[in-house]
């Protein structure tokens, strides 16, 4: 029998760095029974931490996933818990998390309160409509107060937070909390048992302020329902618990209301009362839109909704490498039934893929399932091609869902292997962990034959260094980022240019009078022009100057660097009958454009980058500040709700550790977005620095 979606719950822990996320989470799953000791974080030996790295840094980096079990009113309810990261360069990993959640846990720190990265993560889940409940944790900690929380989430993030309970005490005197629904104190002692808490009445000193914010919440409630409105007014305590909760349960799946509670994951405090809100509040998949999509057929829009009898659809979140399974994809399954050994289509290769099994994640562990259904996250393995965000279905019934947006990746650095042996390592290695991560990428650079990979932030590509050392067993070599500079002329001059080498039998001999200059707007590559009249230069060894001209634009006369665009007029030359070729002419070409082109003002050419920053208003001053000690060109300054965005232009060479930059000068409230635009001058200073650094000498032609 398909069991009831109504008692499955999809959801995710974010948060900021350090409010205690992977705590909670693994708290969750002790008192789910999923483990049978808890993991502390402090001494890496958390669950959901699985990661080598993780558990040295004591910093969540992948997104994990597990499925649990929690007992609530007699009905047992199945919780597939996501814990994210809070460190902006792993904001992929919250991203592509909340893309297929249901709802969320946002979890606050009691002392710091709302922090720079809880907006960011906060604006995601608000992007993809994900409910959210409030969690203050942290509850035992000097300077801990949660109505500040609740206060700050209603200011900073323009949400109604709505408490749900009270804490008894607080910092070391925290002992337990007052559910404002029930109207009970709930008592905890700090043992590690499954039920650690005694349910008391409310305490007299407490009593006032407990009436006065169960008001307020059922004021909150009766706002969403007429009937409950009615009663509200005509006699407010005939509204029963259930009521209560039926309306908190429908304004909080609609985003009007933010139930918030509090505790002390770390002592063991309220996490039962925070499974039990989960239940109550924050939606099942039967709760969601059924999920639209599109038909690759047709384009038409179609729908698919949460039922295991309806055609098979899911969304691939994520790609890892497990090391005895190999390429794991992770799933959320929207629509239907997948059973382990089936095919289905992926609709972005239009392939058919086999599944060849099926697994429950705990953590990096797996337990092998039989089938998978609508409501479900699980894992899945034998995909040959399938990438982030792919759809698959069934054949019969084809529809891509909308995929998922990645920033791209603004930090680049040079690496190799130390060993020659190690350089096909490497490559299998790069490959695997840019299938992972949308936003590392790798490329081999033409010019100096490197591999350059980029990522998010230092930290980003740190991680990813050392993974390759760890995982991979590649030792790598890394260099500093490099700026791909470019070449120009800026003046039009005529040369003559007369190649001649006698050297005993036949020569060689080429003469021609060429006019070299800047190449025309919209013109890219070499603006080849012949002029010549009368045979002066025979038409065969025409091309021969063209395709000189064409390989000398591939090292400039400054610094060696490329020259994007050039235009050559051929006017005159002349030829001698037996020692002219067609190698002599392409020989004088390349002479004439390195002798030419020193005439001609060359200039050294930068990458300009589009820049976009989003800040809190009290950091403009600085941040403009800042741009304009980069060289940069304000363009613009416009006004959105609660922050200032800032667009400009900068040279690429001024932007190396700027993320890290901006985030210090912000407190990591800033976020920047930047993309190549156009290629300008270097002012000459500079430029002389960067040609002196080059060394580049001009080979000889002979």
């Amino acid at each position: 029998m398909a069991r009831d979606l109504k008692f499955t719950r999809n959801i995710g822990i974010m948060a900021h760095i350090d409010a205690g996320k992977t705590t909670t989470s693994e708290r969750i799953l002790y008192y789910t029974g999923k483990t049978h000791k808890i993991g502390e974080v402090h001494e890496g030996a958390a669950t959901m931490d699985w990661m080598v790295q993780e558990q040295e840094r004591g910093i969540t980096i992948t997104s994990a996933a597990t499925t649990a079990f929690w007992h609530y009113k007699g009905d047992t309810y199945q919780i597939n818990l996501i814990d994210t990261p809070g460190h902006v360069d792993f904001t992929v990993e919250v991203e592509r998390s909340l893309r297929v959640l249901d709802g969320t846990v946002a979890t606050f720190c009691a002392v710091g309160r709302v922090q720079p990265q809880s907006e960011t993560v906060w604006r995601q889940a608000d992007k993809y409509g994900v409910p959210k409940i409030a969690y203050v944790n942290k509850m035992d900690r000097v300077g801990a107060d949660f109505l500040a929380v609740v206060e700050e989430i209603k200011t900073k993030l323009g949400a109604r937070a709505v408490p749900i309970c009270l804490p008894i005490g607080a910092e070391d005197k925290f002992e337990g909390i007052i559910d404002l629904i029930a109207m009970k104190a709930i008592y905890y002692d700090n043992t590690e048992e499954l039920v650690n808490y005694e349910i008391k009445d409310i305490p007299a000193s407490m009593q006032a302020e407990a009436d006065s914010w169960r008001e307020k919440l059922v004021e909150a409630a009766a706002d969403y329902d007429d009937t409950l409105m009615e009663k509200f007014f005509e006699d407010p305590d005939s509204i029963s618990e259930d009521e209560i909760i039926a309306a908190l349960r429908k304004a909080t799946i609609d985003m009007s209301i933010v139930p918030a509670c509090c505790g002390s994951s770390f002592k063991n405090k309220g996490v039962q009362f925070l499974l039990d809100a989960v239940m109550r509040y924050l939606p099942s998949p039967l709760d969601i839109p059924s999920i639209k999509g599109t038909n690759p057929k047709t384009g038409e829009e179609e729908v698919r909704h949460p039922s295991a009898k309806e055609p098979f659809c899911a969304l691939v979140f994520k790609i890892a490498t497990d090391p005895f399974v190999g390429r794991l994809a992770f799933l959320r399954a929207y629509s239907g039934r997948l059973d382990a050994g089936s095919y289905v289509l992926n609709t972005r290769s239009d392939k058919k893929e086999r599944v060849a099994r099926l697994y429950q994640m705990h953590s990096n562990k797996q337990n092998p399932i039989e089938f998978v259904e609508a409501g479900d996250i699980c894992a899945a393995v034998g995909f040959k091609d399938l990438r982030t965000g792919d759809t698959i279905c069934v054949e019969t019934n084809p529809i891509t869902l909308e995929s998922m947006e990645f920033p791209d990746p603004v930090i680049g650095l040079a690496v190799e292997p130390k060993t020659q042996k190690d350089l096909d390592k490497l490559g299998i290695a790069l490959a695997k962990l840019a299938e992972e991560d949308p936003t590392f990428t790798v490329k081999s650079d033409q010019e100096t034959g490197q591999t350059v990979i980029s990522g998010m932030g230092e930290l980003h590509l740190d991680i990813i260094v050392d993974r390759l050392r760890r995982e991979f067993g590649v030792d790598i070599n890394q260099g500093a980022p490099q700026v791909n500079y470019k070449e120009a002329i800026t003046q039009t001059v005529q040369h003559r240019e007369v190649f001649k080498k006698q050297s005993g039998g036949r020569g060689k001999f080429a003469d021609i009078i060429v006019e070299i200059g800047p190449a025309e707007e919209g013109h890219t590559g070499l603006q080849f022009v012949d002029e010549v009249k009368g045979g002066n230069v025979p038409k065969e060894f025409i091309p021969s100057v063209e395709k000189g001209f064409k390989s000398a634009m591939a090292n400039g006369v400054l610094a060696g660097y490329e020259v994007p665009s050039l235009k050559v007029t051929l006017k005159d030359g002349s030829f001698h009958p037996v020692d002219s070729d067609q190698l002599s002419f392409e020989i004088c070409a390349r002479m004439a454009f390195r002798h030419a082109c020193p005439k001609a003002k060359p200039v050294l050419l930068e990458p300009i980058m589009s820049l976009e920053v989003v800040t809190p208003e009290d950091y403009m001053g600085d941040i403009v500040g800042d741009l304009n000690r980069r060289r940069g060109q304000v363009t613009a300054m416009d006004s959105t709700v609660g922050a200032r965005i800032v667009k400009a232009f900068v040279p690429l060479a001024e932007q190396f550790g700027y993320v890290t930059v901006l985030r210090t000068i912000s407190s990591g409230r800033a976020t920047s977005t930047m993309t190549f635009d156009h290629y300008a001058e270097v002012p000459a200073n500079l430029a002389k620095e960067i040609i002196e650094k080059s060394g580049y000498k001009a080979p000889d032609e002979e």
